[in-house]
């Protein structure tokens, strides 16, 4: 059933075929409805508005609390440390969930006071306290959309509602950062922790929303029907030994590695060569890509499908490897955001091709989410790395060299991919048809 197949990969195939991958529904669940679906649509648009509210603003806001930098950085490490590790636990939260709908609205609302705490009392304990729990509810949400999306569209129209989620996310990150950036300049720095509390409301009722009896649990864990017990499916180690699993994993972990540190390091070259026009600069180069993943992402879930995932993940990877050749070879600033057209193409691969990917390896295990936590956990490592060992370069030999040496990592990860990574499309299956709403 695979496009490509390996003797590593007979059991997998075998239980593929032995499942009854596309066949209708089970009888009794329902065809997601346009409520259900324009429901997910708006609730990932608010949650990204809400998650916005946690990113640069919180230094900001610090900082004009008179926290000095070595406490923000102490309490930004936290909160990176908390989500590192508690990505394969978050993940194994919502294999274990009866509803991911309750698990998602309790990491809403505890997200929603983090950010009510942030606004009364930016004392060290109590902000600590909410980076933590921030940074832990977080770890549960990416998991539990992707749970959804696979419960109620299933795994043969799961490419296309992925890149309709990234979509979303992306006009959600655009329009919060627009709206809390106009609020912070108007009003005061706090009022962007009092913006995302009340922006957690919405989120609650778009996910109310979509129907509990749509979302069908046993797809949402990775399950499948099956017409005949399968020694090994569901047990865990059988997942993590699944060398396409261990191979994307890895290439994750390169791409971050690759992509982390050249945002913070192109900032830095704009402020050295346009200090005046450097905060505009910057701020198109965040936007730029914002909307290249909006406008791409449906058809990079359609293509996915009618073309493979690897092709995909070597443009993505490709896109990784230019951008990082550019930013070491530009001198104008202003021509760095042209540059940055490929971050927009690198995210909108990816954005669709890492929860598509693990679906494809998890799917039947029962373990879909911490499967996913497994290939967060290494793009957290990544991302950390990537700008630690960026910074070191930089200061050291200068930031052509670090951008080239970041290229390379990208053109690793491009090379892996291109002779070592399996595809992963199940074929012999109708692309399903274009998801309502």
């Amino acid at each position: 059933m695979l496009l490509s197949r390996t003797p590593n990969h007979a059991d997998r195939d075998s239980r593929v075929e032995r499942y009854n991958v596309a066949a209708p529904p089970p009888a009794g669940l329902p065809a997601p409805s346009r409520q259900s679906l324009r429901g997910l649509d708006w609730f990932i648009f608010f949650l990204a508005d809400v998650q916005t509210g946690f990113g640069p603003f919180i230094a900001v806001y610090l900082t004009t609390q008179k926290w000095t930098q070595v406490e923000i950085g102490l309490v930004l490490s936290i909160g990176g440390i908390v989500a590192l590790i508690g990505q394969m636990p978050g993940g194994a939260i919502i294999d274990a969930a009866k509803s991911e709908r309750l698990v998602a609205a309790l990491a809403i609302a505890t997200i929603g006071f983090c950010a009510l705490a942030y606004a009364a009392m930016p004392i060290f304990p109590v902000v600590v306290a909410a980076a933590t729990l921030h940074a832990a509810a977080s770890c549960v949400l990416g998991p539990a959309i992707a749970a959804i999306s696979l419960g109620l569209v299933g795994p043969l129209a799961i490419g296309e509602r992925l890149g309709r989620n990234a979509r979303f996310a992306s006009l959600g990150n655009g329009v919060a950062a627009a709206v809390m950036g106009t609020a912070g300049y108007l009003l005061s720095s706090r009022s962007v922790f009092l913006v995302t509390f009340l922006l957690a409301i919405p989120t609650l009722i778009a996910l109310s929303r979509i129907r509990e009896e749509e979302v069908d649990i046993a797809r949402c864990h990775g399950e499948m029907p099956r017409e005949a017990p399968v020694p090994g499916d569901t047990n865990l180690w059988h997942l993590i030994r699944q060398r396409p699993l261990i191979v994307f994993a890895l290439s994750v972990l390169l791409l971050q590695l690759a992509n982390a540190a050249m945002m913070p390091l192109m900032a830095s070259a704009v402020t050295a060569r346009s200090s005046q026009w450097a905060t505009v600069l910057v701020a198109f180069c965040i936007v730029v890509p914002q909307a290249i993943v909006a406008l791409l992402s449906p058809t990079v879930g359609r293509k996915a499908q009618l073309w493979g995932r690897r092709p995909l993940l070597l443009i993505g990877f490709a896109a990784l490897t230019i951008r990082g050749l550019l930013f070491a070879t530009v001198r104008d600033p202003y021509l760095l955001v042209a540059v940055q057209v490929f971050d927009g193409i690198t995210a909108a691969v990816f954005a669709v091709m890492i929860p598509l990917i693990v679906a494809d390896v998890a799917f039947g295990s029962g373990h879909f989410n911490l499967a996913q936590g497994i290939v967060g956990t290494a793009t957290g490592i990544g991302a950390s790395l990537s700008t630690a060992l960026g910074g070191y370069v930089s200061d050291k030999f200068g930031n052509a060299t670090a951008f080239i040496g970041l290229s390379g990592v990208a053109a690793t990860g491009l090379l892996l991919i291109l002779f070592v990574m399996p595809e992963t499309r199940r074929t012999g299956m109708i692309a399903p048809k274009k998801l309502a709403g």
